[in-house]
């Protein structure tokens, strides 16, 4: 049984919440500020925390800020009024999906189911490493490397970056990708151009020149094949340790 931290300060939405996830099947833990999320998180270990931006003593952005600095927890974080920039903010700080208030108590289980299975279940068959010079992406493994160093992804982001390798030289538009990469029919196609963002600043060697996860104007992105950062060279982009 999957473990969900529920961090909420509105005691009604905290057991809405809370029960409709204990019927999909979670074993729930409840925080109602920021300082008693982090201590039942390292206490519980939970496998996924549902965190609310707004939160007394500590808010959202700064406990999700200080898990990601130890953990990889997949985090969906509850925004207030569908703001763009609390949004954009929740993903910038390490944020996997969110949910913007007021919203169905289904469909964050939804969102939650959707983000645990692709944490939780077993790897594809026939699925194995991409490689582009320095960086390692072992899909089995759900790891990645950029020379002898791993890199810190949330589950969004590792899922991005190994969708895009595995199609080089391919262009997605944004949509394309909330479809391919996070399931999603209908969304904000911001949350893909945070990811990317986001990845930049893990994968390339200068993220303000990207040489592997490129813009195509009026399209969206793809990851370029034949790009030199750090020690990565033309054809090394392949599975499984095969060059292509």
């Amino acid at each position: 049984m999957a473990r969900v931290l529920l961090v909420e300060d509105d005691p009604t939405v905290a057991d809405v919440v809370g029960r409709y996830l204990s019927h999909a099947g979670f074993e729930v833990e409840r925080a109602g500020d920021g300082h008693a999320a982090l201590a039942l998180a390292a206490e519980c270990q939970p496998d996924l925390v549902v965190l609310d931006l707004m939160l007394p003593g500590l808010d959202g952005r700064q406990v999700c800020r200080r898990l990601r600095e130890r953990s990889a927890v997949p985090i969906v974080m509850l925004t207030a009024l569908g703001e763009e920039a609390d949004r954009v903010a929740g993903l910038e700080t390490g944020a996997d999906d969110y949910v913007t208030k007021p919203f169905s108590p289904r469909e964050l289980v939804l969102r939650v189911q959707s983000v645990l299975r692709r944490t939780l279940a077993p790897p594809p068959a026939g699925r194995g490493v991409l490689r582009a010079g320095s960086l390692v992406v072992d899909v089995a493994a759900r790891v990645a490397t950029r020379g002898d160093e791993p890199l810190a992804l949330t589950v969004r982001e590792f899922d991005l970056l190994a969708f895009l390798m595995a199609h080089p030289g391919e262009a997605f538009s944004r949509v394309t990708l909330l479809e391919r990469v996070w399931g999603w029919t209908y969304g904000d196609a911001s949350t893909v151009t945070v990811h990317i963002r986001r990845l930049r600043e893990k994968v390339e060697a200068d993220p303000t020149s990207p040489a592997l996860l490129l813009t195509v104007w009026g399209i969206g992105y793809r990851f370029e094949a034949g790009a030199s950062a750090g020690d990565v060279g033309p054809g090394d982009v392949g599975a499984g340790g095969e060059r292509s």
